[in-house]
């Protein structure tokens, strides 16, 4: 059965319209044949709106979420349109389509409608001052599905890459590495792999500290928590190395030495990833594709995401990059076949 993916829209004045206009055009052959099925949660007037501007003919009809079926390719209104929301300006409205459209596919993924989600770019500006006090999707997927933790695992190649701690002050990271949240991560990552279909799950943790600390001479947090947790959990089965010192453990990843690592904060994770991930364009020195997934961990239900935000600067220019969205949908796609979807 193929199965049958959500995307949200994120904020419809960021790119997301247009990635997801682009997208659909790029893949019409697939949802054409019944091979891939998509709804797409939004605002149908932004999305109509960005076809429109790029000439696309690709046919995406307005359901309902009471419809008994839907067709390969639709659209369903998160909410009610307000003022109109223009490509670039950033607004209260869009903030209150963004969490409704994740809101709602939440729902339906827990009543079995869809198998997955594949989100769209938020502003975290917009969706606060809409008065959805969130850090971002991982924060706010975890509360709308009641999980009791999540990862998020960042994935461009051979380079998967999950998080001990994202959204929080460097000062704070310490504190949070404790062994429970750490072999939870481990965990995770390990399922993860298996759901991605990899025989071999070696997954190395990053070091915290300078050197893995040193032998304590930088700071003792690798040898009081992560070399017991990393022992305790061989002894359970998990293939796990580590700490390994993060100024090297990135490149064993790139060469193959490792399936995953574990990285301790959000830039310590996000910066190898990303900088692989971001084509730039030696002439203007600016990024003009971007390859990478954000995969979230631990949730009841599949969400996948594009690795780029809502670039309100190039809304509605047509130079939008549509490959990490299509990205995502095929990191959705297999993470709902290992569950059976």
């Amino acid at each position: 059965m193929t199965p049958h993916l959500a995307i949200t829209m994120g904020d419809p004045a960021g790119i997301g319209p247009e990635i997801i206009a682009k997208a659909c055009e790029r893949l019409k052959d697939r949802l054409a044949s019944g091979h891939l099925r998509l709804l797409v949660i939004g605002s149908n007037a932004a999305l109509h709106g960005a076809q429109k501007a790029l000439g696309s003919t690709v046919a995406i009809p307005e359901v309902s979420a009471d419809d008994a079926e839907w067709p390969a390719l639709a659209c369903l209104q998160a909410c009610p349109e307000g003022e109109p929301i223009l490509p670039g300006v950033a607004s209260v409205d869009g903030g209150r389509f963004a969490y409704h459209a994740v809101e709602r596919g939440v729902r339906l993924a827990q009543a079995g409608r869809i198998q997955g989600i594949v989100t769209g770019p938020l502003n975290k500006e917009t969706l606060n001052r809409a008065g959805f006090h969130y850090a971002g999707h991982t924060e706010m997927l975890a509360e709308l599905t009641g999980a009791r933790g999540s990862v998020m695992l960042l994935a461009h190649g051979n380079m998967r890459v999950s998080h001990v701690t994202t959204h929080v002050a460097l000062k704070d990271v310490p504190k949070r590495l404790t062994p429970e949240r750490l072999r939870y991560v481990i965990e995770r990552t390990d399922e993860a792999l298996r759901g991605l279909g990899l025989e071999r799950r070696l997954i190395a943790v990053a070091a915290l500290n300078p050197h893995a600390g040193e032998g304590g001479l930088f700071g003792t947090e690798d040898m009081d928590v992560s070399e017991p947790t990393i022992a305790k959990a061989v002894a359970d089965g998990f293939d796990v190395v580590g700490p390994v010192p993060g100024d090297t453990v990135f490149v064993k990843l790139r060469g193959g030495q490792f399936d995953a690592v574990i990285a301790m904060y959000h830039d310590q994770g996000h910066i190898p990833v990303k900088l692989l991930g971001f084509n730039v364009n030696p002439e203007t020195g600016k990024w003009d594709a971007l390859s990478g997934v954000n995969i979230t961990l631990g949730l009841p239900i599949i969400r996948t995401s594009v690795d780029h935000g809502t670039a309100f600067d190039i809304a509605g220019k047509g130079i939008a990059n549509e490959l990490s969205l299509i990205e995502a949908i095929e990191y959705a796609e297999k993470l709902a076949a290992s569950r059976g979807a």
